[in-house]
């Protein structure tokens, strides 16, 4: 199937998943971003994954996540070009090149919402080649709040853990994805302990039945502040009635109305933790190859 054809399919798919969740999807903001990446599409290890959130700022939105090529090396240049996101002097706008030369990345993910068009870049390390933070902390454009926070990771055990960075080119964030995270990370102690340290809201039960759950975490940072703005939890599994949780009304809707493929249906569910309190993320993957990296 040609790359063309792909767009217009998941285009559809995208459009038809939008409508049914009450989200406008727009257009003018969707198939530039499919077209500037359609190779994507049709290559035999296409991942693509649907996503929505609890948050207030995400109601009325519907994301999409989709990996591009592994031989594209340098997706942002061509979301400048194509008019995907505007061209700026903000440290935001090197730091993926910053990071190509200093590091290997394996893959690249792009993340856009059907209302708010391109979001997101990630850069995936491979899974014998994670990055230590306090290497990634040296890169001129990085947010000086990892340099901050190398104590935190060093005493949870995550320093040499990075395994996905994700950049947030209208928010201006960096999101550091730590893989192989040890299992005492999840324990509810630790949990508690962690979430007091970095000044996040008190968390509830279900919260932290669901921390035990995780396979991995993630936090954001920003250029504007030291400090650590969100911590988000994640889970996998291919049947949400096993999570030990309720699931959000918006999120079964969701679930009801989006497509997938494959005979097993995969999803990562997510809590993630700021100062003003929590909320729940859901990603259901359409187009999912084994060996994927999972994060939400």
């Amino acid at each position: 199937m040609s790359g063309t054809s792909e767009v217009a399919e998941l285009y559809s798919t995208i459009e038809e998943s939008a409508r049914l969740l009450d989200v406008a999807c727009s257009r003018e903001k969707v198939w530039p971003i499919l077209s500037a990446y359609e190779e994507a599409f049709a290559h035999p290890a296409a991942v693509v994954a649907f996503r929505v959130a609890t948050a207030l700022r995400h109601v009325g939105e519907f994301d999409c996540r989709f990996r591009t090529h592994p031989d594209d090396r340098d997706p942002y240049a061509s979301a400048v070009s194509k008019g995907l996101t505007p061209r700026t002097d903000h440290p935001v706008g090197a730091l993926l090149s910053q990071i190509h030369g200093r590091c290997f990345v394996e893959s690249h993910g792009i993340d856009f919402g059907a209302v708010g068009g391109f979001k997101k870049i990630y850069g995936a390390f491979t899974p014998d080649d994670l990055q230590e933070a306090s290497k990634l902390a040296d890169i001129p454009a990085m947010p000086r709040s990892l340099a901050e926070n190398l104590g935190f990771f060093a005493r949870h055990g995550l320093d040499d853990r990075v395994g996905v960075l994700g950049i947030d080119y209208p928010n201006r964030t960096v999101n550091v994805y730590f893989n192989e995270v040890p299992a005492e990370c999840f324990e509810p102690e630790t949990i508690l302990s962690t979430l007091r340290e970095t000044g996040m809201a008190e968390p509830t039960e279900q919260m932290l039945k669901l921390g035990e759950k995780a396979f991995g975490l993630y936090i954001t940072l920003g250029w504007d502040s030291p400090k650590i703005e969100r911590i988000c939890y994640a889970a996998a599994t291919t049947d949400l009635t096993t999570l030990p949780v309720p699931v959000e009304p918006e999120i079964e809707k969701f679930v009801r109305s989006v497509p997938y493929g494959g005979d097993d249906r995969k999803f990562v569910y997510g809590v993630a933790l700021t100062p003003d309190g929590e909320y729940y993320k859901l990603e259901s993957h359409y187009k999912w190859k084994p060996g994927a990296v999972n994060f939400i």
